[in-house]
Parts: structure tokens; C-alpha cells; sequence
């Protein structure tokens, strides 16, 4: 397929489109089970050990630092920003001799819409632009890149008064521009301009990576590196998020992190940070479109954020959030481990030791610590072992409910007429669930009505929540697909009171044949229900409980929580559906545990029984009956999963590699990123048979003793290298 005949696809179809099948477990490939991300070349001390990295960037150093890399066993693939970059050659003109510093996205009052700098703006994409990168892309093909991923694609919802934008809503609606803050219909239409030109944009290079493979005689797959469409409509940004997989691309990296999880929300009138319970469902709504359609995706973590001003106290506290927050997704197995790893680990790498205060405003700054550092690399190499089988719930509240979230909650998030900037048509729904143990999804509305299998896609759920509050439906065949969930025996909450102004932006309800007033009718006359009548209604095997209030006013009262609950078990209770609150969230993965205690202040602790490896502990400690308090996060790793019969590394700070058994020894090669001094630590914890007798690390004797053997378990601790250290263990 041609460039050009990927535009003429993309014009003519529905924007808001995606390929789904139904709901499987995903796919995963051992040998990418962990990346990580970086713009610069090898080095011991960013010697992360994961088994790919993605060199960032496609300037002309990218071959060198390619070769760098694999020369130190890495599989290298390339990733590059589609939004932004150092593209500087094609502002200026040097690419096709034109300048396009016109592409800069731009507000109202002519404010350039930069990221850093003046030759690093968000770009309004044209298809010269795409050009452009597919060249860039080229580079990274030819020196050896094994994959591609395209990063963040990002319209600013503020943005739209370039010359560049202004041309293309000429080209695209054939009439002139129109001011995107002069109407809610223009808003609409504006965001709507915005996703398609960034499909169009990751399309081109995606068809140009798919034609060099085969003249290649290669397969070099494309991912697409994005945050969560709660994250994107809460931070006011436009992004093709669901329709990404219809256009090309092989699956996902869920960017989340400290940085947008930490975005505050209301909850029963209080206005606060809530990483967990944000990150939670932003890993859930990124999880929901890749399980239903089978294609790959890996979780991002950051040990800290872009913003360097929090104390390294702050960044591992939410760290620790983030991290069990996408484990307690059981579905996902892949991570991205990090960004930026010489950030973290560099000599640059240095952050307050505490949080700012009036009293002392900048406080001293300095490197990561050694038991940081040591967690980290522990954590690191655990996430590489997180496809287990029988991964199941051990503590959660009732499965199968979920909110239905549109990739229109994008087009409504600036003026003239902004939805909640909280976000509470969504949070309003979604948290009264969480907060009580019940792991709710975010379920994408997408998903229910495009491509094969999508008639399943719904069959995952028996309870559901919408509202239009905030976000619209994308096209009437998701009524059609709604309805039929519901008369099949499901349970549909409707919470809405009409009031959104972005009800009379022209589309399909109010165009052509269409006079509704707001969607909610057209999705009513589907139902078989009077769109007036509120209170319960049996709609075949299923039920319709519908009440005209406003999602994001309830989360302002301190009993709006409480109400929404109600509704849902209510509703629940109407299907036969078991409702369960639950404390704590635990989830079993093989031999890990993971835990969430939830933060409030009626939540009951819940004792884990058994002893457990703290693999969030810099020494591995062994925990005997560990508490999961409110508020806490935990990775444990089962003492007892494995027999004694026969030795293992349990846990390690390093990668272990070169591993050899007999009947009375053990011995193995440990290396981790290059240690700053002795203090820098690698700890690797061994299940022996019986106990230790000569221990070697790279040949000399490793004392043990009663506090480093107990249980049929030996701590071994030594400083870290990037070379590999070798253990030998006689018993």
C-alpha cells in the first residue's frame, strides 16, 4: 500500500476505529520480556541487563550508539518521538528544502507550543512530516534496529491556530477554519482533525517500515509508545489512542508513571494524589485494549519522573505504587523497566534527599542511594519472571465490572466549554469501585464494535458503568453492540444528567436523518427503555439502571461515592451478581505475591501467611506472616513455592547467568550495572538443600554464617560489577 493510498484509507474511514479480537491472554516473547529506553551509548554503569534496549533518536549518531550496545549482547531497537525530536534539519528546511517551522503547534494567542526550545516544538503533522520521519526511520532500519517504536504521539488540546493546522481543516472538512474555542462543535471538530492527523502521521512510517521489510526480506515490527487515554484527556492532550493497531502498529508501550499517575482527583470531596488507585486503572486501560486484541504490550515503570524537585523518598514510595499497580494487572507480563537509565544511575543523577519545605526551599541534592539502587536492580530482574502460570487473584472485591471509556473524552478538554478538569465524569464512576477492593477496568467503547471478533469483546464483563458526561459515543453501532450485552443477561449503569454542552456538537445523533438531542436517547431507543425514565429496567436477560445525575458533581460530595456504589450493587444484586469488598488487593504469580493495602481509613490489615523474600528490601530479607496494612505496596516471592530438594537462585540483585547444578553444588555469574564503590552491593539469596559448605565469589571465600543461612536459604552479598562475579556453593 502507498502513502498516498494510506491517507485515502484513513479520510474515508471512521476516525475513532480499531482492530480487536476477542479477549485472549497475550502473547509474549521471552526474549523482549524486558526493555528499556536511552539516548546514549553503553556503559558499566547503566549496565541494566535487560535483554533489549531502544536507543532513542534517529540524528546521525544513532548507528555508533546501535553498535555500542549490541557490542555488549544487547538486542537494539530504535525508538524516536513522533511529536517531537531533535528535527531541527526539517524545521529549518534541510530535508526538502522547504522550512516548516509553520508545523509548530500553536495557542490561541500565537504561543508556540514548544518542549524544549524553539527547535524542539510539538509539531501539527503534515504528510511532509511523516515523510520526514520515515526517512529518520530508514537510518535506524539500515544500522540494524530490530524494532521500531514511535513515541507519544501528542495534539495539544489548546492547540490549533497554526497555518499548518488551519490548511489541513481546509483540506480535511473543504471549508474554512474555523476558531476551535468559538463552539463546542468546533472543539469537536478540531480534536477530531487532531487524532486523524497523527493516524495519518504514524500510518506513513508504519507503511514505510512494512515496505522496507520486504525488500529486505525482514520483519521488523512497530510499536507505539503512549500514556493512557485517562492520563492524555486529564493532561489535555489528543492522541489516536485505540485506533493505533488499525493503522499498523504491533502493540503498545503503556507509558505510566510517577509523573501521571500522580495527577491529583477528587473522591468523596477530597481533592488529592492518588498514584496507586490512578495507576491502576490507567495500566487497566491500556491492558484492555491490548488483551482484546491479542498484539503485544510491555508496562512502563520509572524509578523517579521527569520533574527532579521530589526527594528520593517521594520517587520510591511512588515507584513502589506504580510498580505493584501494573502487576496487579494479571494479564501483562512485559515491561519496559525504565528510561533513562543514566539519569537514575549517572554522576547527573542527583535529586533532594528531602521534600522542599518553607523552611528550606532547595534542599541538598544527592546520588541515588546504595539500597535504592540494589531494590531496583532485585525488582529488575524479578519483572523478567512474571509470566507464571496460574496467575490468579488471592484478595479482591467482585471481577467483571468495568467503565466504559471513549477516546472522545480527548475532544472535550478545552474551551469554550471544558470538561471537569479533574476528570470526574471518569473518576466519578471508577474510584467508588476501587477504593473498595473491586478491580474495575476501564473498557474501551472502541473495542465493542470494530473489527473481527469485536461481538465478544464485551463478554469479559457483567457489570458495566457509562456515562456520556464528558465523553460521546463514536458511532451508533456501539448502542447496537451495548444492547445486546445487556439483553444477553449483563447489568448497565447509566449516570447522566444531560448537561454536557458537547451534546450539540454536530455528529451522527444530531446529523442527517438523526434530531436527538444527546446521544443518551438514541442509546435508550436501542434499550427498548423511555430515555426519561430513570430507576431500573429489565431489558431482556439483563438489566438498565439509569439516574440523571452528574458523575463529576457526586465526586465533590462526601456521600457521592457511597451513591455510586449503591447503584452498582443495586444493579449487581438485580443479575445475581456476587458483590465483594475487599481491603486489600493480593495477587499470585507463581511464586510472587503482590499486594496493595488500600488507603482508607476503615481498611482492616489482612496477614499473609507463610515467609517471604522482600524483594522491595536492598538485602532480601525473609518476612514471617507479613501485614498488608492500608496503604502499603508489596513484592514478595514465596519461600516455600520451590522444594529444598534442589538448589536455585530465589532472588538476585544481577542478572544470573551461566548456572550449573550437581548433586552437592551450585554455581553461577552474577552482573548488574558497575557499582560507584564497595557500597554499591549485589545480593543474591540461594535455596540449598542442606547447609552451605565452601562459598566462593570469583574464587575467594565468602564467610557464612547464622545471618546469612537460614531456612534452607544463603545470602550471598558482594559489590556489584558489570563483569560478571562467578559463585560457587558446595553443601
Amino acid at each position: 500500500m502507498t502513502l498516498k493510498s494510506v491517507a485515502a484509507l484513513l479520510a474515508a474511514t471512521t476516525l475513532l476505529s480499531s482492530a480487536f479480537a476477542p479477549t485472549v491472554a497475550i502473547a509474549q516473547s521471552p526474549a523482549s520480556d524486558l526493555i528499556f529506553q536511552t539516548d546514549k551509548g553503553w556503559s558499566p554503569r547503566v549496565n541494566v541487563e535487560a535483554q533489549t534496549v531502544m536507543v532513542y533518536g534517529i540524528d546521525p549518531t544513532l548507528p555508533d550508539r546501535i553498535k555500542s550496545w549490541r557490542d555488549h549482547g544487547y538486542n537494539v531497537a530504535v525508538m524516536t518521538g513522533v511529536a517531537w525530536g531533535r528535527y531541527a534539519d526539517y524545521l529549518r528546511g534541510d530535508f526538502d528544502g522547504k522550512e516548516h517551522w509553520n508545523e509548530t503547534q500553536q495557542e490561541k494567542s500565537g504561543k508556540l507550543i514548544l518542549h524544549t526550545g524553539r527547535e524542539v516544538p510539538y509539531i501539527s503533522p503534515t504528510e511532509s512530516y511523516g515523510k520526514y520521519l520515515s526517512k529518520g526511520v530508514e537510518r535506524a532500519l539500515d544500522a540494524g534496529a530490530t524494532a521500531i517504536y514511535l513515541e507519544e504521539p501528542e495534539f495539544w488540546a489548546r492547540a490549533g491556530w497554526s497555518d499548518a493546522f488551519k490548511a489541513e481543516w481546509q483540506a480535511y472538512y473543504h471549508e474554512p477554519w474555523q476558531a476551535p474555542d468559538s463552539s463546542p462543535d468546533a472543539q469537536y471538530r478540531a480534536s477530531k482533525l487532531k487524532y486523524f492527523l497523527y493516524r495519518r502521521a504514524l500510518a506513513q512510517v508504519f507503511d514505510f517500515v512494512k515496505q522496507w521489510s520486504a525488500a529486505h526480506g525482514k520483519a521488523i515490527p512497530c510499536y507505539v509508545a503512549t500514556h493512557s487515554l485517562i492520563n492524555y484527556a486529564q493532561w489535555e492532550i489528543v492522541s489516536p489512542e485505540s485506533s493505533l493497531l488499525s493503522v499498523g502498529a504491533d502493540g503498545y508501550i503503556a507509558q505510566v508513571w510517577t509523573g501521571t499517575s500522580r495527577q491529583p482527583n477528587y473522591y468523596e470531596g477530597v481533592r488529592k494524589e492518588r498514584t496507586f488507585e490512578t495507576a491502576f486503572l490507567e495500566y487497566g486501560a491500556l491492558q484492555n485494549i491490548a488483551r482484546s486484541s491479542g498484539k503485544r504490550i510491555w508496562y512502563l515503570n520509572d524509578p523517579i519522573e521527569d520533574n527532579p524537585n521530589h526527594s528520593w523518598t517521594d520517587y520510591r514510595s511512588n515507584w513502589e505504587s506504580t510498580l505493584v499497580a501494573s502487576l496487579l494487572q494479571p494479564h501483562v507480563s512485559s515491561y519496559e523497566i525504565l528510561p533513562w537509565p543514566d539519569r537514575i544511575f549517572s554522576a547527573r543523577g542527583l535529586y533532594p534527599t528531602t521534600e522542599p519545605t518553607a523552611e528550606n526551599p532547595t534542599p541538598q541534592r544527592a546520588p541515588i542511594s546504595p539500597d535504592y539502587e540494589a531494590e531496583l536492580q532485585t525488582v529488575f530482574h524479578a519483572l523478567g519472571e512474571m509470566n507464571q502460570p496460574g496467575t490468579r487473584w488471592q484478595t479482591a472485591g467482585t471481577e467483571g465490572i468495568g467503565v466504559l471509556a471513549s477516546d472522545t473524552m480527548m475532544f472535550q478538554r478545552a474551551q469554550p466549554n471544558p470538561s471537569d478538569a479533574d476528570l470526574g465524569s471518569f473518576y466519578g464512576l471508577a474510584l467508588p469501585l476501587l477504593m473498595r477492593g473491586i478491580p474495575v477496568e476501564p473498557v474501551q467503547i472502541e473495542s465493542t464494535y470494530k473489527g473481527e471478533g469485536a461481538t465478544g469483546f464485551l463478554d469479559n464483563y457483567k457489570l458495566l458503568l457509562l456515562t456520556y458526561e464528558g465523553q460521546k459515543p463514536p458511532s451508533p453501532a456501539f448502542h447496537e453492540a451495548l444492547a445486546a450485552w445487556v439483553s444477553k443477561g449483563g447489568a448497565l449503569v447509566v449516570v447522566d444528567d444531560d448537561k454536557d454542552p458537547y451534546n450539540r456538537a454536530s455528529d451522527w445523533w444530531n446529523s442527517g436523518n438523526m434530531h436527538l438531542a444527546t446521544p443518551r436517547e438514541d442509546l435508550f431507543h436501542s434499550l427498548g427503555i423511555d430515555a426519561k425514565a430513570e430507576g431500573l429496567h429489565r431489558v431482556g436477560k439483563g438489566v438498565v439502571l439509569y439516574v440523571a445525575k452528574s458523575p463529576a458533581a457526586l465526586t465533590h460530595e462526601q456521600t457521592g461515592a457511597d451513591s455510586i456504589r449503591t447503584l452498582a450493587k443495586q444493579a449487581a444484586d438485580a443479575i445475581h451478581l456476587p458483590w465483594k469488598e475487599s481491603d486489600t488487593f493480593v495477587l499470585r504469580r507463581g511464586p510472587f505475591v503482590v499486594a496493595a493495602g488500600l488507603d482508607r481509613s476503615d481498611a482492616k490489615p489482612l496477614a499473609l501467611k507463610g515467609s517471604f523474600i522482600n524483594l522491595f528490601d536492598a538485602h532480601l530479607n525473609v518476612e514471617h506472616n507479613p501485614e498488608v496494612k492500608p496503604g502499603s505496596r508489596m513484592l514478595l516471592m514465596d519461600t516455600k513455592f520451590y522444594p529444598t530438594a534442589k538448589p536455585r537462585v530465589l532472588a538476585s540483585s544481577g542478572r544470573v547467568s551461566d548456572l550449573a547444578v550437581t548433586a552437592h553444588s551450585i554455581a553461577f555469574s552474577v552482573s548488574s550495572i558497575d557499582g560507584r564503590d564497595d557500597h554499591d552491593r549485589a545480593s543474591v539469596r540461594v535455596l540449598l538443600p542442606r547447609k552451605p559448605g565452601v562459598v566462593n565469589v570469583n574464587g575467594s571465600p565468602f564467610a557464612a554464617d547464622a545471618s546469612s543461612y537460614d531456612d534452607n536459604m544463603l545470602l550471598v552479598e558482594f559489590p556489584a560489577h558489570s563483569t560478571p562475579q562467578k559463585i560457587s556453593i558446595t553443601f
